[in-house]
Protein backbone atom coordinates (compact mmCIF):
# COMPACT_ATOMS: atom_id res chain seq x y z
CA UNK A 1 0.00 0.00 0.00
CA UNK A 2 1.43 3.65 -0.84
CA UNK A 3 2.27 5.50 1.75
CA UNK A 4 -0.47 8.62 2.21
CA UNK A 5 1.05 11.78 3.93
CA UNK A 6 -0.04 15.03 4.19
CA UNK A 7 1.66 18.65 4.35
CA UNK A 8 0.56 22.17 5.62
CA UNK A 9 1.82 25.55 4.22
CA UNK A 10 0.47 29.08 4.63
CA UNK A 11 1.50 31.46 1.95
CA UNK A 12 -0.54 34.39 2.53
CA UNK A 13 -3.91 34.37 0.35
CA UNK A 14 -4.95 30.90 0.08
CA UNK A 15 -6.64 31.16 -3.72
CA UNK A 16 -2.48 31.58 -5.03
CA UNK A 17 -1.28 28.55 -3.24
CA UNK A 18 -3.43 25.39 -4.89
CA UNK A 19 -2.09 25.64 -8.30
CA UNK A 20 1.62 25.17 -7.25
CA UNK A 21 0.73 21.87 -5.93
CA UNK A 22 -1.57 20.81 -8.21
CA UNK A 23 1.22 20.04 -11.12
CA UNK A 24 2.44 17.53 -8.88
CA UNK A 25 1.60 13.64 -10.18
CA UNK A 26 1.76 12.39 -6.43
CA UNK A 27 -0.64 15.10 -4.92
CA UNK A 28 -3.93 13.98 -4.44
CA UNK A 29 -5.96 16.44 -2.77
CA UNK A 30 -4.83 20.41 -2.34
CA UNK A 31 -7.12 21.98 -0.01
CA UNK A 32 -7.61 25.51 1.36
CA UNK A 33 -8.52 26.31 4.68
CA UNK A 34 -7.59 27.65 8.37
CA UNK A 35 -4.62 26.44 10.90
CA UNK A 36 -2.99 28.01 13.89
CA UNK A 37 -5.55 29.43 15.63
CA UNK A 38 -7.40 28.98 18.86
CA UNK A 39 -11.17 29.10 17.28
CA UNK A 40 -12.91 26.38 16.06
CA UNK A 41 -14.34 26.20 12.54
CA UNK A 42 -14.05 29.73 12.15
CA UNK A 43 -15.54 31.21 9.01
CA UNK A 44 -13.52 33.39 5.94
CA UNK A 45 -14.88 36.54 7.53
CA UNK A 46 -13.88 36.01 10.91
CA UNK A 47 -10.45 35.03 9.93
CA UNK A 48 -9.80 38.41 7.61
CA UNK A 49 -10.46 40.21 10.86
CA UNK A 50 -6.63 38.75 11.89
CA UNK A 51 -8.17 37.99 15.70
CA UNK A 52 -8.45 34.27 15.01
CA UNK A 53 -4.92 33.42 15.43
CA UNK A 54 -5.53 31.12 12.21
CA UNK A 55 -3.26 31.47 8.92
CA UNK A 56 -4.75 30.82 5.68
CA UNK A 57 -3.29 27.54 4.46
CA UNK A 58 -3.30 24.66 2.43
CA UNK A 59 -2.76 21.09 3.26
CA UNK A 60 -1.90 18.62 0.98
CA UNK A 61 -2.25 15.21 0.88
CA UNK A 62 0.30 13.26 -1.43
CA UNK A 63 1.81 9.66 -1.97
CA UNK A 64 5.42 9.71 -0.83
CA UNK A 65 6.38 7.22 -3.36
CA UNK A 66 5.37 9.59 -5.89
CA UNK A 67 6.23 12.83 -4.20
CA UNK A 68 8.48 13.86 -1.64
CA UNK A 69 8.37 16.21 1.18
CA UNK A 70 11.50 18.23 0.15
CA UNK A 71 9.44 18.65 -3.85
CA UNK A 72 7.05 20.02 -1.79
CA UNK A 73 9.03 22.62 0.69
CA UNK A 74 10.98 23.87 -2.53
CA UNK A 75 7.38 24.49 -4.38
CA UNK A 76 6.00 26.69 -1.30
CA UNK A 77 9.19 28.90 -0.84
CA UNK A 78 9.24 29.88 -4.42
CA UNK A 79 5.87 30.88 -4.18
CA UNK A 80 6.18 33.22 -1.71
CA UNK A 81 7.82 36.15 -0.55
CA UNK A 82 10.03 34.53 2.87
CA UNK A 83 11.49 37.32 3.97
CA UNK A 84 8.35 39.92 4.63
CA UNK A 85 6.91 39.65 8.13
CA UNK A 86 3.83 41.57 7.85
CA UNK A 87 1.75 39.42 5.29
CA UNK A 88 2.13 38.63 1.50
CA UNK A 89 2.60 41.27 -1.13
CA UNK A 90 -0.88 43.54 -0.86
CA UNK A 91 -2.52 41.35 1.74
CA UNK A 92 -1.11 42.50 5.08
CA UNK A 93 -2.24 41.29 8.54
CA UNK A 94 -1.84 38.36 10.71
CA UNK A 95 -3.15 35.42 8.29
CA UNK A 96 -1.43 36.56 5.41
CA UNK A 97 1.93 35.82 7.07
CA UNK A 98 3.73 32.76 5.97
CA UNK A 99 4.75 29.33 8.12
CA UNK A 100 5.83 25.43 7.26
CA UNK A 101 3.38 23.54 9.80
CA UNK A 102 5.38 20.11 9.95
CA UNK A 103 3.69 16.92 11.39
CA UNK A 104 6.46 15.09 12.61
CA UNK A 105 10.23 15.18 13.25
CA UNK A 106 11.41 14.60 9.74
CA UNK A 107 9.09 17.39 8.18
CA UNK A 108 10.46 19.68 10.36
CA UNK A 109 14.03 18.83 9.30
CA UNK A 110 13.44 18.87 5.54
CA UNK A 111 11.81 22.55 6.22
CA UNK A 112 14.77 23.67 8.81
CA UNK A 113 17.62 22.42 6.49
CA UNK A 114 15.56 24.18 3.47
CA UNK A 115 15.95 27.28 5.35
CA UNK A 116 19.37 26.77 5.82
CA UNK A 117 20.36 26.30 2.36
CA UNK A 118 18.47 29.25 1.00
CA UNK A 119 19.67 31.76 3.23
CA UNK A 120 23.17 30.79 2.52
CA UNK A 121 21.94 30.87 -1.37
CA UNK A 122 21.68 34.75 -1.24
CA UNK A 123 18.73 34.76 -3.29
CA UNK A 124 17.48 37.07 -0.53
CA UNK A 125 19.00 40.15 0.37
CA UNK A 126 16.97 40.13 3.80
CA UNK A 127 16.64 37.38 5.93
CA UNK A 128 14.18 34.20 6.10
CA UNK A 129 11.24 35.01 8.46
CA UNK A 130 8.80 31.91 7.68
CA UNK A 131 8.01 30.57 10.82
CA UNK A 132 8.13 26.69 11.33
CA UNK A 133 5.51 25.59 13.77
CA UNK A 134 4.08 22.48 14.68
CA UNK A 135 1.02 21.20 12.91
CA UNK A 136 -2.31 21.76 14.37
CA UNK A 137 -6.06 21.18 13.37
CA UNK A 138 -6.57 22.05 10.16
CA UNK A 139 -9.94 23.63 9.30
CA UNK A 140 -11.20 23.39 5.83
CA UNK A 141 -12.57 26.53 4.08
CA UNK A 142 -16.10 27.60 2.65
CA UNK A 143 -16.47 25.72 -0.81
CA UNK A 144 -16.41 29.07 -2.84
CA UNK A 145 -12.49 29.13 -1.74
CA UNK A 146 -11.51 26.07 -2.80
CA UNK A 147 -9.51 25.35 -6.46
CA UNK A 148 -10.49 29.22 -6.83
CA UNK A 149 -7.75 29.46 -9.42
CA UNK A 150 -10.01 26.62 -11.87
CA UNK A 151 -13.50 28.40 -11.33
CA UNK A 152 -12.29 32.14 -11.59
CA UNK A 153 -9.31 31.70 -13.53
CA UNK A 154 -9.58 35.29 -15.35
CA UNK A 155 -10.60 36.97 -11.68
CA UNK A 156 -7.41 34.96 -10.26
CA UNK A 157 -4.59 35.48 -13.10
CA UNK A 158 -5.98 39.10 -12.36
CA UNK A 159 -5.27 38.81 -9.04
CA UNK A 160 -1.96 36.71 -9.12
CA UNK A 161 -0.73 39.36 -11.03
CA UNK A 162 -2.16 42.94 -9.79
CA UNK A 163 -0.91 41.60 -6.11
CA UNK A 164 2.99 41.39 -6.91
CA UNK A 165 3.47 37.86 -6.73
CA UNK A 166 3.63 37.11 -9.51
CA UNK A 167 6.53 39.60 -10.38
CA UNK A 168 8.18 39.11 -7.39
CA UNK A 169 8.57 34.88 -7.41
CA UNK A 170 10.28 35.05 -11.24
CA UNK A 171 12.40 38.25 -10.03
CA UNK A 172 13.86 35.58 -7.64
CA UNK A 173 13.16 32.27 -8.96
CA UNK A 174 14.10 32.84 -13.13
CA UNK A 175 17.91 33.26 -14.33
CA UNK A 176 18.71 36.60 -15.55
CA UNK A 177 16.95 37.52 -18.94
CA UNK A 178 19.79 35.78 -21.34
CA UNK A 179 21.52 37.85 -23.53
CA UNK A 180 19.80 37.05 -26.90
CA UNK A 181 23.08 37.80 -29.42
CA UNK A 182 25.24 35.68 -26.99
CA UNK A 183 22.41 32.49 -27.53
CA UNK A 184 22.70 32.82 -30.90
CA UNK A 185 26.43 32.08 -30.91
CA UNK A 186 25.93 29.00 -29.08
CA UNK A 187 22.87 27.55 -29.57
CA UNK A 188 22.01 25.77 -33.41
CA UNK A 189 19.09 28.06 -35.52
CA UNK A 190 16.94 24.90 -34.29
CA UNK A 191 17.34 25.27 -30.66
CA UNK A 192 17.24 29.09 -30.70
CA UNK A 193 14.47 29.23 -32.74
CA UNK A 194 12.64 26.76 -30.54
CA UNK A 195 13.63 28.13 -26.96
CA UNK A 196 13.17 31.63 -28.13
CA UNK A 197 11.25 32.18 -30.79
CA UNK A 198 8.62 29.72 -29.58
CA UNK A 199 8.91 27.26 -32.93
CA UNK A 200 8.76 24.04 -33.55
CA UNK A 201 10.76 21.39 -34.78
CA UNK A 202 10.09 18.78 -37.74
CA UNK A 203 8.26 15.31 -36.27
CA UNK A 204 10.58 11.99 -36.16
CA UNK A 205 13.20 14.88 -37.31
CA UNK A 206 14.97 15.78 -33.98
CA UNK A 207 17.68 13.71 -31.75
CA UNK A 208 15.73 12.34 -29.24
CA UNK A 209 12.35 11.39 -29.82
CA UNK A 210 13.32 7.91 -30.55
CA UNK A 211 16.05 8.15 -27.77
CA UNK A 212 15.29 6.01 -24.77
CA UNK A 213 19.20 5.38 -22.64
CA UNK A 214 18.82 5.87 -19.07
CA UNK A 215 19.68 9.60 -18.12
CA UNK A 216 18.45 12.87 -17.30
CA UNK A 217 17.29 15.93 -19.89
CA UNK A 218 18.21 19.24 -19.19
CA UNK A 219 17.20 22.84 -20.44
CA UNK A 220 19.55 23.61 -23.30
CA UNK A 221 19.98 27.26 -22.06
CA UNK A 222 20.17 26.98 -18.09
CA UNK A 223 20.85 23.40 -17.59
CA UNK A 224 18.34 22.88 -15.64
CA UNK A 225 17.26 19.45 -15.03
CA UNK A 226 13.65 19.22 -16.73
CA UNK A 227 12.92 15.59 -17.56
CA UNK A 228 14.00 11.71 -16.78
CA UNK A 229 14.25 9.13 -18.82
CA UNK A 230 12.17 6.88 -16.34
CA UNK A 231 9.22 8.87 -17.13
CA UNK A 232 10.09 9.15 -21.30
CA UNK A 233 7.42 7.12 -23.45
CA UNK A 234 6.95 6.36 -27.05
CA UNK A 235 3.96 8.20 -27.99
CA UNK A 236 4.28 7.68 -31.65
CA UNK A 237 4.19 11.86 -32.34
CA UNK A 238 7.14 12.38 -33.56
CA UNK A 239 9.15 14.28 -30.85
CA UNK A 240 10.21 13.68 -27.03
CA UNK A 241 6.68 12.75 -24.64
CA UNK A 242 7.43 12.47 -20.87
CA UNK A 243 4.58 11.52 -18.21
CA UNK A 244 5.91 14.47 -16.28
CA UNK A 245 8.76 16.67 -15.57
CA UNK A 246 11.51 16.02 -12.64
CA UNK A 247 10.60 18.54 -10.49
CA UNK A 248 6.91 20.79 -11.68
CA UNK A 249 8.05 23.38 -9.98
CA UNK A 250 10.90 24.05 -12.55
CA UNK A 251 8.10 24.32 -15.02
CA UNK A 252 5.33 27.22 -16.43
CA UNK A 253 2.66 26.09 -18.29
CA UNK A 254 0.54 29.08 -20.15
CA UNK A 255 -2.14 29.04 -22.19
CA UNK A 256 -1.33 29.04 -25.90
CA UNK A 257 -3.62 30.22 -28.42
CA UNK A 258 -1.93 30.25 -31.38
CA UNK A 259 -2.77 28.64 -34.90
CA UNK A 260 -6.50 28.63 -33.49
CA UNK A 261 -5.64 26.23 -31.37
CA UNK A 262 -6.32 26.29 -27.59
CA UNK A 263 -2.78 24.80 -25.98
CA UNK A 264 -1.02 24.52 -22.84
CA UNK A 265 2.12 25.96 -23.39
CA UNK A 266 5.76 24.49 -21.08
CA UNK A 267 8.29 26.91 -20.24
CA UNK A 268 11.39 26.35 -18.13
CA UNK A 269 10.69 28.59 -15.31
CA UNK A 270 14.42 29.60 -14.70
CA UNK A 271 15.31 30.58 -18.55
CA UNK A 272 12.16 30.92 -19.61
CA UNK A 273 12.99 29.43 -22.47
CA UNK A 274 9.72 27.68 -24.74
CA UNK A 275 9.65 23.95 -24.98
CA UNK A 276 6.33 22.42 -26.12
CA UNK A 277 3.16 21.84 -25.03
CA UNK A 278 1.42 19.33 -22.07
CA UNK A 279 -1.84 17.08 -23.07
CA UNK A 280 -4.24 14.93 -21.67
CA UNK A 281 -3.88 11.91 -23.64
CA UNK A 282 -0.64 10.32 -21.82
CA UNK A 283 -0.53 6.81 -20.12
CA UNK A 284 -3.39 6.61 -17.73
CA UNK A 285 -1.07 4.30 -15.20
CA UNK A 286 1.61 7.62 -15.35
CA UNK A 287 -0.86 10.11 -14.42
CA UNK A 288 -2.59 10.86 -17.79
CA UNK A 289 0.16 13.76 -19.07
CA UNK A 290 2.22 13.97 -22.06
CA UNK A 291 4.65 16.41 -22.25
CA UNK A 292 5.50 17.21 -25.76
CA UNK A 293 8.96 18.85 -25.81
CA UNK A 294 11.44 19.83 -28.95
CA UNK A 295 14.76 17.95 -29.02
CA UNK A 296 16.24 21.40 -29.58
CA UNK A 297 14.99 22.55 -26.08
CA UNK A 298 16.96 19.64 -24.31
CA UNK A 299 20.16 18.32 -23.59
CA UNK A 300 20.68 13.99 -22.56
CA UNK A 301 23.36 13.65 -19.79
CA UNK A 302 23.71 9.90 -19.72
CA UNK A 303 23.10 8.06 -16.37
CA UNK A 304 27.12 7.34 -16.39
CA UNK A 305 28.02 10.83 -16.66
CA UNK A 306 25.63 12.53 -14.52
CA UNK A 307 27.61 12.89 -11.13
CA UNK A 308 31.02 14.16 -13.04
CA UNK A 309 28.59 16.47 -14.94
CA UNK A 310 27.57 17.82 -11.94
CA UNK A 311 23.74 16.01 -11.63
CA UNK A 312 24.72 13.55 -8.97
CA UNK A 313 22.06 14.59 -6.77
CA UNK A 314 19.15 13.13 -9.21
CA UNK A 315 20.50 10.06 -10.07
CA UNK A 316 17.95 8.87 -7.72
CA UNK A 317 15.23 10.57 -10.33
CA UNK A 318 16.68 8.29 -13.31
Amino acid sequence: MKDIEQAIFAGGCFWCMVKPFDAFEGVIKVEVGYTGGGKRNPTYEEVCTHTTGHYEAVQITYKTDQTSYEELVDAFFRSIDPTDEGGQFHDRGESYKTAVFYWNEEQKKVAENYVQELGKSGRFDKPIVTALKPAEVFYPAEEAHQDYYKKHSFRYNLYYKGSGREAFTKSKWQDKPVNKSTLKKELTQMQYRVTQENATEPPYKNEYFNHFEEGIYVDIVSGKPLFSSKDKFDSGCGWPAFSRPVSPADIEKKQDLTHGMLRTEVRSLEADSHLGHVFEDGPKEQGGLRYCINSAALRFIPKNKMQQEGYGDYLDKV
